[in-house]
């Protein structure tokens, strides 16, 4: 892996990593919409180009984020996975989708909230708990299909 950081801060070697426009989006879709190949993040809502897609996927997996295993039935696809490194995004994620109900509402009064924030919010360590064994369950489950065929 090339040295990508630009100096020896830490808030900027993260955002070296996760700080451009995609790479949380597409983190955030594996957790919270269970997409978990090229083509599922391809087809998504923000549209990502697929050349930006493979270029993200591929520096995640890099950076140990991701986990990246070929389909037992179509050896062409991949599925793709959040390792435990992955998962310690998830406070990240949530403390984005807390400050952006509370700072960005006014500048996107259609912001899709999920009713459950405000318990979501009081809660915070026991929802980044869910959260994680929630995708756990799902990766593993996605990963036991794959094996059974």
């Amino acid at each position: 892996m090339k040295n990508t950081f630009r100096c020896k801060c830490p808030i900027t070697s993260a955002l070296d990593i996760i700080g451009d426009k995609w790479s949380l989006v597409v983190i955030k879709q594996m957790l919270f919409e269970e997409k978990s190949t090229f083509k599922d993040f391809s087809e998504s809502a923000e549209a990502i180009a697929t050349n930006i897609l493979s270029t993200r996927l591929k520096m995640l997996e890099e950076f140990g984020i991701i986990d990246k295993q070929k389909l037992p039935t179509n050896k062409k696809a991949n599925i793709y996975t959040l390792t435990p490194k992955g998962l310690t995004l998830v406070p990240v994620l949530m403390e984005l989708t807390f400050w952006s109900k509370h700072q960005i509402i006014e500048f996107n009064p259609g912001l899709k909230l999920d009713e459950k924030l405000d318990w979501a919010e009081a809660n915070k360590e026991e929802v980044f708990r869910l959260i994680t064994e929630n995708y756990n369950k799902y990766k593993q489950s996605l990963l036991n299909s794959n094996n059974d065929e």
